[in-house]
């Protein structure tokens, strides 16, 4: 199945919280704009840290991913540019923690998203003329009908897993339910890749993590490492992705590295 969207989408997912889901969101996509593509966060998150952290007061969000899972707004209409050029958000509210029971007996609640983001792709470029090139969907840290919608979606998922004792528990629950919605309601789904976080190396049990994790799942795991860094840790309560906070930090230059192998996988993709 092509995907209809003419732009390629990459849902965050993980059901563990504080594994540097939003953050790897917020940074990957600044870096992905940063190396010359068009990207479009969309937060699915009720928490909305991702608006938060890109500089988007919860005063002023106006129009929101709730609206949009509603269908009562457009995407488009929920689109802000940030301070990076080239990356955009849709905005969340906590009132998306209300649409799961308000939409749960609807025929195509499943697919609330895939539509949104069709209807997107038709508009063609941005007002400004940007036409968006990548779309990361943040998602809540659970399987449920908001990280669907996403998968259903998605051409893949990234999975940030952080470098802990307990990394691997509970990632096979979320593969077995990419493949799920893979049979059952979006058949290109595939696994883009798992992203290694908060990585310590003064830390034995890290390192020894790292390399379980690439013994178990292989060339699944991105080359990349993302540093357990102190600056990737203050940049959101500056409303700044870590690449405006410091450039020069290790956590700024692993997901510009981390960016770059994204869109080595891609093309690997596309010539396959």
């Amino acid at each position: 199945m092509e995907n209809p969207h003419q732009m390629r989408v990459l849902v965050l997912a993980n059901q563990k919280g504080g594994v540097g889901k939003t953050t790897t969101a917020i940074n990957l996509g600044t870096a992905l704009a940063a190396i010359g593509e068009t990207v479009l966060i969309i937060d699915l998150d009720p928490q909305g840290n991702a608006s938060t952290g890109l500089g988007i007061d919860r005063k002023q969000r106006g129009v929101s991913t709730f609206d949009v899972m509603m269908g009562e707004r457009s995407l488009d209409a929920a689109i802000r540019p940030t301070s990076v050029p080239r990356l955009y958000v849709a905005p969340s509210t906590l009132d998306l923690l209300g649409v799961e029971l308000a939409i749960a007996d609807q025929k195509e609640r499943n697919f609330r998203l895939r539509s949104a983001l069709t209807a997107l792709a038709g508009r063609g470029a941005m007002p400004n003329g940007d036409r968006i090139t990548y779309v990361l969907v943040d998602c809540p840290p659970s399987l449920n009908l908001l990280t669907i919608n996403a998968l259903a979606a998605s051409d893949s998922v990234l999975v940030p897993l952080q470098c802990e004792f307990f990394a691997l528990e509970g990632l096979s629950q979320l593969l077995s339910t990419v493949e799920q919605v893979r049979k059952g309601l979006n058949p290109r789904l595939t696994i883009h890749g798992i992203v290694l976080t908060m990585f310590d190396s003064r830390n034995n049990l890290a390192s020894q993590v790292v390399a379980d994790v690439r013994a178990f799942l292989g060339d699944k795991v991105y080359e990349t490492v993302i540093p357990r860094n102190v600056r990737v840790s203050e940049a959101p309560s500056y409303g700044k992705p870590v690449l405006l906070y410091d450039l020069k930090c290790s956590g700024s230059q692993a997901y510009l590295k981390l960016a770059s192998e994204v869109i080595q996988r891609e093309r690997n993709l596309r010539a396959a």
